[in-house]
């Protein structure tokens, strides 16, 4: 795939690394694509696009999950 962006001088100061890692974690938080996919978009391993997206205060954190650790807690007495 290919993506042409405009001619801005605000675009020419960012690399393509940071142009790509931008636009991984924008799909990634609008739920466009999964965790695996957007760190692939980036160019970076599952680990360090979960730090990435911890710097950028994106949860990864599904309702799924949430749910899960929900029942597990209350299957241990936790809750």
């Amino acid at each position: 795939m290919t993506i042409t962006l405009p001619d801005d001088p605000a675009l020419a100061e960012m690399g393509e690394g940071e142009i790509l890692l931008d636009l991984a974690c924008g799909a990634y938080a609008a739920g466009h694509v999964s965790r695996l996919v957007a760190a692939r978009m980036a160019g970076l391993d599952l680990h360090a696009f979960d730090e990435v997206l911890f710097e950028r205060r994106i949860s990864c954190f599904t309702e799924d999950a949430f749910a899960q650790d929900l029942q597990t807690l209350r299957s241990l007495g936790r809750l």
